[in-house]
């Protein structure tokens, strides 16, 4: 595919001034890039960045559309890429959905009023088999799986980086919030992003050494507003373009229809039971229910019951008390260690101290990470609300601010606080 014409390019007066007013990181370095010869540019590699190959993966929103602009703007060679994934159909014209046909368009109209080549690269099946089907498998099973880190672990990172090396890039640039920064003494290190509503580094967990070395996350140290303020300056078309707030393969946002067209069968109805094991109710299958859940249960009772535990195997549906929702220990698999050295070295003192996340909407909490009989696990210091199997638990070294991203892994199953089936039983039927 042909490079887009250059008539379309940003001026570089008026780039240049955007980067300046907005205090973006390489704004000096793109006013006197002529007189420079050998530079560390804005991206820490080493070189100018016209000598600089950059692919920038381009969903069509204005966070990867920004990112081309802004490193376009500040001299490099930059290529964009958009991944179809998945076939569209109904989500096309859905508003809020991402990955859409729509999304594709659009990214296009950018590159084209940017002045880059772009690229749309068919990953369909390769996504189905990494990221769709997992998700359906990783549901039957009674988990609740996130599918954003397995699509930005096995697609983004994996195969589109590949590709990136392959077009000759020196890295691959994203529109996530998320910083990256060099380490002294050599390799990079994950931080949060500097706004901390847009943060994504909880999606980000599984990303591993080798891969940050040839990742780069522009937005990190700019705000929403930032992005939004040169989405605009620059003239792009997806300015006003709404965020993606949806998993892109779920148009519908009814999770139990993408599972019953991928696994044909596997709705399969059971029962419902308190924590005694006592039959309340039945269900059409566990699909349909995730653990915190308290709407639709379709059952009456004397107190507010919520979704405790999911058991695939005899397909039954635990409800209980809120209280019955705390978890005090969380055991994990695929961990993904960022911190420093080894996570043996790391806990050679038989535990160490981070802050996890086991959503992403919640704030990190102080917790302790030790190696168990199966394997790692943490130890809340204060007890969790609705933790599920499937979710991720993300380390960091604060609590708050820019921290840094110390890996993490997902949840393979979790220990309540307090486990009093009686205690259970006697709230569902209402006794004081």
């Amino acid at each position: 595919m042909p490079p887009a014409s250059p008539s379309a390019r940003i001026p570089h007066s008026r780039s240049a001034a955007l980067l300046h007013i907005l205090g973006v990181p390489g704004a000096s370095a793109h006013r006197q890039r002529d007189e420079q010869t050998q530079v560390l540019d804005s991206l820490d590699i080493e070189g100018r960045p016209q000598d600089t190959r950059v692919v920038v993966a381009m969903s069509g929103g204005v966070d990867s559309s920004v990112t081309a602009a802004l490193l376009k703007a500040q001299g490099y060679d930059v290529v964009g890429v958009t991944l179809q994934l998945y076939d569209h159909g109904a989500a096309v014209h859905r508003t809020g959905a991402c990955c859409a046909g729509q999304d594709i368009y659009d990214a296009r109209a950018v590159a084209e009023r940017i002045g880059i080549p772009h690229y749309v690269l068919d990953y369909e099946d390769r996504f189905k088999e990494a990221v769709i089907d997992r998700f359906a498998e990783s549901y039957v099973a009674g988990e609740t799986p996130v599918p954003c880190v397995e699509c930005n672990q096995a697609i983004k990172f994996r195969d589109l980086l590949a590709t990136a090396r392959e077009l000759g890039a020196r890295v691959l640039a994203t529109g996530h919030y998320v910083a990256s920064r060099a380490l002294p003494g050599g390799g990079r290190a994950l931080h949060c992003a500097r706004d901390a509503e847009r943060d994504q580094s909880y999606f980000l967990f599984a990303t591993t050494r080798q891969q940050l070395e040839h990742l780069r996350f522009p937005l990190g140290d700019m705000t929403k507003a930032q992005t939004r303020e040169l989405a605009r300056g620059f003239g792009l078309p997806v300015a006003e373009k709404h965020d993606s707030q949806d998993i892109c393969f779920v148009p519908s946002g009814r999770y139990s229809e993408v599972i019953e067209r991928l696994k044909p069968g596997a709705a399969e109805p059971g029962d419902i039971v308190d924590g005694a094991g006592r039959v309340l109710g039945h269900h059409p299958g566990i699909i349909h229910f995730t653990v915190g859940q308290r709407r639709g249960l379709g059952i009456a009772a004397g107190r507010p019951l919520y979704v405790v535990r999911l058991d695939a195997a005899a397909r039954r549906v635990v409800v209980g008390p809120r209280e019955a929702l705390r978890t005090s220990r969380i055991r994990l698999r695929d961990v993904n260690w960022l911190g420093e050295g080894s996570i043996d070295r790391a806990l050679c003192a038989g535990w160490h101290e981070v802050f996890v996340k086991v959503r992403s909407t919640r704030p990190p909490q102080a917790a302790w990470l030790s190696r168990g009989a199966d394997g790692i696990e943490v130890d809340l210091v204060d007890s969790e609300v609705g933790v599920s199997p499937g979710q991720a638990c993300v380390f960091y070294d604060a609590a708050a601010g820019q921290a840094r991203v110390l890996g993490g892994g997902f949840i393979r199953s979790a220990v309540a606080a307090a486990r009093e089936p009686a205690l259970e039983a006697r709230a569902v039927a209402g006794a004081p």
